[in-house]
């Protein structure tokens, strides 16, 4: 008896499965739209009047006495004058001056790195009396500007005679409120895990400090190397006050400088030795850009 194969059963198609619809992205609504356009015109002219200043002084430095003085405003000179820079740099004891900036600069940023660095590291790891009134006296000392104290510390460098010296511009500005303040910040961000493994390893507390808690707070010091190297290189009413001497002036005050000398005409001039005076600013910004912005963006403080 002979088995046959049945024969297979074909099954009658089905109906089409539906096809998942493609949802289009929802259109921003006409006011979101428009607020940001309008945020980004803003953002345009808020960068517009921090350039433009620059800009026009960069431009008028390379005029001629004429261009800078004429009206309207010359904007782009026909021949730039890089000659003015030259000029401004022989009006006067320049190289004088820019040899006390520096000198005063340099002094200031590397003793408030030695006395901010172990404060800061104090009021972040160690628990101790009274520390929380001390870190708040540093806070008040922060908040209390320099044109407040500038008379009785003034009679003081003068008792002291060291108004002929350049110790008057660095001596008031030793210390660092608002650098002991980021650095704790950043400090407390490090793990303590990180401190109490190196001091099972036998490592010394300075050790730590400098060898662990200083590079893993790179970011912190450039914005204080930074704020501060800012603030002290454009420094123009304290040393204007505890100085009264060419031979201990810094350059900003020798800039000013020019306008007695050259006349009051001479822009030129003038705004060629700002720009010789804003250019290591420039330089210190391009190398702490990128470790400001790490370091607000790492504190919460941004």
């Amino acid at each position: 008896m002979s088995v046959g194969l049945a024969a297979p059963v074909l099954a009658e198609p089905g109906p089409p499965e539906p096809q998942p619809e493609v949802s289009l992205p929802p259109r921003r609504p006409l006011a979101q739209r428009i607020g940001r356009v309008f945020a980004a015109v803003l953002k345009l002219v808020l960068l517009a009047g921090f350039i433009a200043p620059f800009l026009w002084m960069l431009s008028t430095s390379l005029q001629t006495s004429a261009e800078s003085s004429s009206f309207p405003i010359t904007l782009i000179p026909e021949v730039p004058q890089f000659g003015n820079y030259l000029e401004a740099m022989t009006s006067g004891p320049f190289p004088t001056y820019f040899r006390n900036s520096v000198i005063v600069t340099a002094s200031i940023l590397v003793i408030q790195l030695a006395l901010m660095i172990p404060a800061a590291y104090a009021f972040a790891v160690y628990e101790f009396r009274f520390k929380n009134i001390l870190f708040g006296m540093v806070l008040l000392a922060f908040m209390i500007p320099g044109q407040v104290t500038f008379i009785p510390v003034y009679l003081m460098m003068a008792e002291w005679g060291l108004i002929q010296t350049l110790l008057p511009q660095i001596i008031p500005a030793m210390t660092n409120a608002f650098g002991v303040f980021l650095l704790r910040q950043y400090f407390m961000q490090i793990p303590r895990e990180i401190i109490e493994a190196a001091r099972l390893d036998n490592a010394s507390e300075w050790r730590i400090m400098l060898r662990i808690m200083v590079p893993m707070s790179i970011p912190a010091l450039a914005t204080v190397v930074l704020f501060s190297f800012v603030s002290h290189w454009n420094d123009y009413f304290w040393p204007l006050v505890m100085t009264d001497s060419a031979a201990v002036r810094p350059l900003p005050i020798g800039i000013a400088m020019l306008r007695e000398s050259e006349g009051i005409s001479q822009w030129n001039i003038i705004m060629a030795g700002n720009v010789v005076l804003v250019v290591p600013i420039l330089i210190v910004y391009f190398f702490a850009a990128k470790h400001i912005i790490r370091a607000f963006a790492y504190s919460g403080i941004k």
